[in-house]
């Protein structure tokens, strides 16, 4: 009763009053409300109705903000038309419907310190506005700190509107287009608003079509959606991200918005030759951003990536220094399933069958399972990034089983002959803020074990020095040799890689190796100690040692009697038995494979070295 007693009263009040009379007391409200002068130039019409009151005003200029100098006045409406719903207004609220702008200038500015001017004191506005349609308008946006200007215009036509943007964005050329519906809900959830556009923005080109529900906030989004482009480092530099430099890349999908949750459903993407389907989500209900789905590739060629060794400067380190920020892997969460049918490796390796699970929770990373077909074998095992401290904390477990060495190792393929197998095992913990740093801090072991293939002859009588067959082998044909076994052995402590078994096993040639690899400070000291199997006219048997950075070693003999060396060589042999690769051996090869018996072999000799104990007196 009291609604409809108020309800006709407003109503007396607005037939009995001109509406231009109340033009300067609206211009004090607006201006003791958001400290900016509002002026009405032109007529003022009220025009009662239900549910909407009707009004239209001309003239319309809304000042700008103190510090935005240029140009006075934030906006300047040639003629606006909208309804005021009495029913809202009765409960209190003021909400705007259907309002309609002609001849318009909107001039939005961003300072230095990220301040809008149209941020009005006293928080956001309680004034609801819930559709706007504008058929002769233009806006600008300008945001120097992030070198962005655009210039854009909105006109009508018989099936809605069409609009026009040109400009920069982040320093990058803007130049866009489009068309939309008559009428865009800014806070109508049941009113799906239909657009259009094509933009091609620093390189980037996207075209987008479907629609959008609500503006503040979206309420929900559905775009058929393609962006293509040179590389995406055009993309990252467009997002503000670290993008590499890859092959050009084309993709198309679905954007789903709802609620909190985007999606890219069903998309396909392509880079270079490499190849991309799936759906990634993003969910912001939490309280750190989400990221699920699944990735699929028939191919993806890492140079297509950016993924590729480039050249290096001189003295510059060869393991990567870029730093990992703990804190970032503890700003978001991940569950992502990755799969390809064929990966490319540098210098053209396939792998193929990738698995791998990838997931991010409370700051720390972890791959596992990571699984792929290499050379006809197996790589699997799993990585572990741990970021709630810092710096970060890193743990590998990699296990190698049956791959082809021809197939990976330069030299080493020699068509009709046996291929050659490698088994191995990598178990790493280190600490530290880029992957040299964990390297270079690392604890645990590495060990690698080859059985069978072969090599080339000139390339064990160069590592034997036998000078008389070297000098044939180069003036005639070089012919390949077999490898019982190559093994290595190594126990990382603080990032040094210390020797346990090294040794190089061949059908003409021994090499036993013993030293350290230091992966903090990227040199080598080794030292091989070459043993013929044949009778040589002239061989020097010389140890060579390796020394000097990882970038630039240095290859060079020693010096001393020779009698000393090959004793050293022996004596290096035995100490250094393949015990410690019983483990790879029985899950590899087998016990009656070359390794294995020189495994056993090398079990005995170490054992005639023992002393035996000494008898207790008396007995």
């Amino acid at each position: 009763m009291l609604a409809v007693v108020a309800l006709a009263l407003l109503a007396v009040v607005l037939l009995a009053v001109s509406g231009n009379s109340l033009r300067r007391p609206i211009e004090r409200i607006v201006q003791d409300k958001t400290g900016r002068a509002l002026r009405i130039a032109g007529d003022l019409k009220i025009r009662p109705g239900w549910p909407l009151l009707r009004v239209r005003a001309s003239g319309i200029a809304f000042a700008n903000a103190e510090w935005a100098k240029q140009p006075p006045d934030m906006a300047t409406i040639g003629e606006a038309d909208f309804g005021v719903s009495l029913p809202q207004l009765l409960e209190g609220s003021v909400v705007v419907d259907e309002l309609r702008l002609h001849d318009a200038d909107v001039a939005l500015q961003v300072d230095a310190q990220g301040r809008g001017n149209w941020e009005l004191p006293g928080g956001p506005s309680k004034v609801e506005l819930r559709r706007v349609a504008a058929d002769d308008g233009r806006i600008a946006f300008d945001d120097p700190a992030h070198r962005t200007s655009v210039r854009a215009t909105v006109k009508s036509t018989p099936d809605g509107m069409a609009f026009a943007a040109k400009g920069s964005y982040r320093g990058e050329t803007v130049d866009a287009h489009g068309s939309g519906g008559a009428m865009l809900g800014v806070r109508d959830p049941g009113s799906p608003y239909p657009v259009e556009a094509d933009a091609d923005v620093g390189g980037v080109h996207g075209h987008a079509k479907g629609t959008v529900t609500g503006l503040q906030p979206v309420a929900a989004l559905d775009l058929a959606a393609e962006l293509k482009g040179e590389s995406l480092a055009q993309l990252g530099r467009l997002l503000g991200a670290s993008l590499p430099e890859t092959a050009a890349y084309r993709s198309s999908g679905r954007i789903v918005h709802e609620r909190d949750v985007w999606r890219y459903e069903n998309f396909s993407t392509h880079i270079g030759g490499s190849d991309f389907t799936g759906t990634l989500a993003l969910d912001t209900s939490g309280p750190r951003a989400a990221v699920g789905g699944e990735i699929r590739a028939g191919t993806a060629d890492l140079a297509d990536l950016g993924l590729k060794s480039g050249a290096r400067k001189p003295g510059e380190r060869l393991l990567p220094d870029t730093r990992i920020d703990p804190g970032h892997l503890r700003k978001a969460e991940a569950d992502v399933k990755l799969s390809a049918q064929k990966l490319v490796l540098p210098r053209g390796i396939a792998a193929d069958r990738l698995a791998a699970h990838v997931r991010l929770h409370d700051g720390v990373l972890s791959i596992d399972p990571l699984a792929l077909g290499l050379a006809g074998g197996t790589v699997s095992g799993s990585i572990r990034l741990d970021g709630r401290g810092d710096p970060l904390r890193a743990k590998v477990k990699i296990r190698i089983a049956k791959v082809a060495v021809d197939r990976i190792v330069p030299g080493f393929a020699q068509p009709q002959l046996d291929p050659g197998r490698m088994d191995g095992a990598v178990d790493l913990a280190g600490t530290g803020d880029s992957p040299a740093r964990l390297l270079g801090s690392a604890d645990g072991s590495v060990a690698v074990l080859v059985n069978g293939g072969h090599v080339s002859r000139l390339v064990m009588e160069e590592v034997g020095l036998h000078l008389p067959r070297i000098a044939a082998l180069k003036l005639g044909r070089d012919q390949p040799v077999g490898i019982r076994c190559a093994a290595a052995d190594f126990k990382v402590d603080g990032g040094v890689m210390h020797t346990r078994t090294g040794v190089f096993d061949t059908t003409v040639t021994r090499v036993d190796a013993g030293g350290d690899i230091d992966l903090g400070n990227e040199t080598l000291d080794l030292t091989l100690n070459p043993n013929t199997k044949e009778p040589a006219l002239i061989s020097l048997h010389t140890p060579i040692h390796i020394r000097g950075s990882f970038a630039k070693p240095d290859v060079s003999l020693e010096k001393g009697p020779v009698a000393a060396k090959t004793a050293g060589a022996a004596a290096l042999a035995v100490a250094n038995p393949l015990l410690a690769l019983i483990p790879l051996i029985e899950t590899g090869p087998g016990r009656d494979s070359d390794c294995g018996r020189l495994l056993a072999a090398s079990a005995a000799a170490a054992d005639t070295k023992k002393v035996p104990p000494k008898r207790a007196p008396g007995r």
